[in-house]
């Protein structure tokens, strides 16, 4: 790919046309607003289509290589976790210019990818078994730090953007369920008979999105996986961000002197785990003032995007 001074890495301008986006334009408040009060974005034509195609066929050369390893699940599913790293747009996907205004406008400068996976669900092959999924994100993150008061919401620590490769645009494809507003209750309603099929919780919603669409979602949002009766098969891509003093559930292992690395931009780099010594991770350095130098902050500081009215853009 040809040489550019793109903010969010060469791949978007030598390849797929987003105009003039930067990755660098502060979401609106109302966008915040929602988000905030129900948990989770729907963000409509986040990928264009040349994109959106690469994408899927950069899915599909992954989950043919994890079959012929005999990885994928007796279903043909596949649930692979740290994929970025397998190609080149999937690093690029780190600094989206339309998703990653909410990743920093929504969590902050010190921030990293702790989590990302690839997902392909063909249709169903039988009815499935009684299952109840629903949860929350982050394991211990809803243990560790909660507080005896059952009604004080625990913090959101991380967040995620998925991105829809597929049609999930009718219900029944397969999409990931949610009810809106939930990331604010610590606990859900569990039934006490889980061997037959129980309804969803009240005010259940399955997003359904277009091929090219994405979705974020607060990672103590109560969501569930849905079953894909249609015959679609459903293709994904999540990838997680959380605080850079938070360790990493997937981690990643970039060869440094490899290509896909040397591609990276220290933003990029910033997000998949680089710093420069362990007090980095917590935005500063040993004098104990913050670390102007991190990339993100860096970044934002150059633009005029930091604002010390929120607290993670101080």
């Amino acid at each position: 790919m040809p040489e550019t001074d793109s903010p969010h890495g060469e791949g978007y301008d030598a390849v797929f046309d987003y105009g003039d986006r930067t990755g660098y334009e502060p979401i609106s408040d109302t966008d915040r607003k929602e988000f905030h009060e129900q948990g989770f974005l729907l963000l409509r034509n986040v990928l264009t289509e040349d994109h959106r195609a690469a994408l899927e066929a950069a899915v599909d050369r992954v989950y043919a290589e994890e079959q012929a390893k005999g990885t994928t699940k007796k279903d043909g599913t596949l649930h692979l976790l740290g994929f970025l790293e397998r190609d080149e747009l999937f690093g690029e996907l780190l600094t989206h210019p339309i998703a990653f205004p909410y990743m920093w406008g929504l969590a902050g400068w010190n921030i990293y990818t702790h989590h990302n996976h690839l997902d392909v669900t063909p249709p169903a092959a039988e009815p499935e078994k009684p299952y109840w999924g629903w949860h929350q994100d982050g394991y211990r993150q809803n243990s560790d730090p909660e507080t005896m008061d059952p009604n004080l919401p625990r913090p959101m620590f991380s967040l995620k953007v998925a991105y829809v490769l597929s049609d999930l645009s009718e219900t029944g494809r397969g999409a990931t369920k949610v009810i809106p507003g939930s990331h604010l209750w610590n606990s859900l309603d569990r039934p006490k008979d889980l061997s037959v099929h129980n309804p969803d919780p009240e005010g259940t919603v399955e997003i359904t999105a277009n091929p090219g669409d994405a979705f974020i979602f607060d990672r103590r949002q109560w969501h569930s996986r849905s079953t894909n009766l249609s015959t679609i098969t459903r293709k994904m891509l999540f990838v997680g961000y959380t605080y850079r003093w938070i360790r990493p559930l997937d981690e990643l292992h970039p060869d440094v002197n490899g290509e896909w690395y040397q591609n990276r931009t220290p933003v990029q780099r910033q997000l998949i785990g680089e710093g420069t010594h362990t007090a980095n991770y917590w935005g500063i350095n040993w004098d104990g003032y913050v670390d102007d130098e991190i990339p993100l902050r860096k970044e934002l500081k150059e633009r005029g995007l930091l604002d010390r009215s929120v607290p993670w853009l101080r």
